[in-house]
């Protein structure tokens, strides 16, 4: 008597090995890729929120902005010119939160009227965060802002 072919055995052998293939799969994929926090200080930055909280009180009480010119490509940022006359140093950081690697940092030098134009047409398209960080007369002041470009 001839036995007939049977397909179950050969399916479930195919099964468990594809199964262990895509779990191989997946494995070599979570091992290699390397997923980056939003900013690598991040836990040093939630420290000092409070400190950020009184700074952006400050800023926006002195009149201080951030504006932009979509239809010049240009961001706009306003300081009161008594602040610019005091000890004043800051800077702009340009942060991509969908990737850390075009983060940029800019000084924050306005003109003596306390204003300051940045050109946005190095920035590539998409969105973008502005924080902008100075101090006057011996206070921090900070500012901050969302942009679509």
């Amino acid at each position: 008597m001839k036995t007939k072919f049977n397909p179950w055995p050969y399916g479930i052998i195919l099964f468990f090995v594809l199964l262990l293939c895509g779990i191989a799969t997946v494995l070599a994929i979570a091992l290699t890729h390397r997923e980056s926090m939003v900013s690598d200080n991040y836990y040093e930055r939630e420290l000092k929120f409070q400190e950020q909280i009184d700074s952006t009180a400050r800023a926006q009480q002195s009149g201080a902005s951030i504006r932009m010119d979509a239809a010049a490509g240009k961001l706009w940022l306003a300081v009161p010119a008594q602040q610019v006359a005091q000890r004043f140093s800051g800077s702009i950081e340009f942060y991509r939160p969908s990737s850390p690697a075009l983060d940029t940092q800019l000084p924050f030098t306005p003109a003596a009227d306390g204003a300051q134009a940045v050109d946005l047409s190095k920035l590539v398209p998409g969105r973008w965060d502005v924080h902008v960080t100075w101090t006057a007369g011996g206070k921090q002041y900070y500012l901050e802002q969302k942009l679509a470009i």
